[in-house]
Parts: structure tokens; sequence; C-alpha cells
């Protein structure tokens, strides 16, 4: 058989090995995406008919201060939550990292709740932060830190920071065991080294682990700016997106448009806007953090 005849087979072999991975992609990645971006250039009701508008609801959606204001509320939420996660998750990782015995008792420990769904997560939290009833009102004043009941869900500032605590608890369990693989594959020479060069445990840390973790945390950082920026069932279901707004994200404005008030097109639009953020902001982080890298 030839060489000729033998390229041909890997190429029919090839294409076959990935062709089931090709139709599911185009029949349920690629063209419910180019189906929405068309819906994004109609006036759709869902059950009325359908009218081109063109860039009508990009150009309403500029001018929506609901919409901005949700914008807002998420890139806060962004700002403060990966950090937190991130920095929270590579803290847990040197902890358990450096214990002999009982680690993979930490492990589970530690991403147990990632395992959970956000409804289960939501209804965990909601029944800690109840004002007479809840558990963390009790530690705390337990702890003699307070000494009238928080009513956690009824302040804009206290809403969002029981979202974040329920999001970092829920989420930080992947990040940590990213890290952990991370610190499992630093050679052991380089501690040596550092050993031998007199370095203490700040500068182990800072001129060894995080120059070795650096690229784990470029996609730690990526990965949890996409996730915050799609916050939704947190939002929903732990304060319904109030009080009075002040929890509502831009996935949240998808929600009300499109399953709510059925505006379709408009749905569409915020849902592209929220697309060309999450991808500019990604491309911006890879490249400003291997500049750093480097």
């Amino acid at each position: 058989m030839g060489t000729k005849s033998l390229s041909h087979q890997g190429w029919i072999t090839g294409i076959l090995m990935i062709l089931p991975y090709t139709i599911f992609f185009a029949l349920f990645s690629l063209f419910p995406i180019l189906y929405g971006l068309r819906i994004s250039f109609y006036d759709w009701s869902l059950l009325g008919d359908k009218v081109f508008v063109g860039f009508e609801n990009y150009t309403n959606l500029i001018q929506d201060e609901e919409f901005r204001s949700n914008l807002l509320h998420t890139i806060v939420f962004t700002l403060i939550s990966v950090p937190l996660v991130s920095g929270i998750g590579l803290l847990l990782a040197i902890l358990v990292h450096s214990i002999r015995r009982g680690q993979s008792f930490f492990r589970i420990s530690v991403f147990m709740p990632y395992v959970l769904s956000v409804s289960v997560i939501s209804s965990i939290w909601v029944i800690f932060l109840q004002p007479y009833t809840g558990l963390f009102n009790q530690i705390l004043r337990g702890l003699g830190l307070i000494h009238e009941e928080i009513f956690w869900l009824s302040e804009p500032t206290l809403a969002w920071a029981a979202i974040i605590m329920s999001t970092v608890w829920w989420t930080v369990g992947f990040v940590f065991i990213l890290f952990l693989a991370g610190l499992q594959d630093i050679p052991a020479s380089f501690y040596e080294a550092g050993q031998i060069e007199g370095a203490n445990r700040w500068q182990t840390f800072w001129y060894i682990t995080l120059p070795s973790l650096s690229r784990i945390t470029i996609l730690v950082i990526v990965l949890q700016t996409i996730a915050s920026f799609k916050i939704f069932g947190q939002s929903k279901l732990i304060t319904g997106g109030g009080p009075a707004g002040a929890t509502k994200t831009v996935v949240f404005s998808i929600y009300e448009n499109g399953f709510q008030t059925f505006q379709m097109g408009y749905a569409s639009a915020i849902a592209f806007v929220l697309m060309l953020v999450i991808l500019v902001i990604s491309l911006v982080q890879t490249f400003v953090l291997r500049r750093l890298e480097s």
C-alpha cells in the first residue's frame, strides 16, 4: 500500500473521529448562537410576528438606564469576587499542600460545596442569613460582634455581601483544586535551592511558588471573570434581585426580558453585548497577565 493511500486513510480516520463532535457543536452551540444573533435584529414578542428593526435593540440598550445599572452591579461583583475566590483558593491550596496527614479529608472538605447545584447553595445561605434564627447571626452574636439582628437581605450592601460570601464558599473549591495541582507540579529542587540561598517563607512564596503558578493563575482569573460576569442563580434565588433591584445583574436582565416580558430580540441583544464584554475583558486579561509573566 502506497504512502498516498495511507495518508488518505489517515485523513478519513481523522474526519470520522471529529465528525460526531462537529455535528453536536454545530447543532447545539453554533446554530443557536447564530440564530440568537439573527433574533437580536428583530422586535419579537415570541408569540407575535417578527419585525426587522436593525440595530434598534442595541441603540435602546445603550439608553437603557436599568441595563447600565445591572452592568455596573455585575462589574463591581466581578472586581470583588474574582480576587477573593482566587486569593482564598491559593491560600487554602498552600495550607493543604503543607499538611502531611489527613490531606485527603481537607481536599474533599474544601471541594465538596462545588459539586452542589446553585439552588442548593442558595437555599443553604438563605437559611444561614435569616435575621432571628439564622446560623450566621447566631455565630456573630455568640462572639459578641453584634447586639442587634442583621437583616442581610434587606440592605443593598449587605445583600451583595451575602451573594459574594455564598459565591466564594461555593466556587473556591474549583480554584483550590487547580492551585493544588499546580503546587504538586513544582519541583522540590526549587525549594531546596531557596533554602540553600537562605530564603525565608515570604521570599520562597514570592520568588518560587507564585512564578511557578503563573500559568494556572492566568487560567483561574480568566475563568473566574467569565463565571462572575454570568452570575444569575445566586442573585435570583437568594435576593430575587432585590432589594429594589439592587442585586440584579446583566443575566438577570436577559432573564426578565426574555422569559417575563418575552422581548426576545432585546434579550438576545443583551446576551450578545455581554458576550462581547466578556470576550474583550478575557483577551485583555490574558494579554496583560502574560506580559507580566514574561
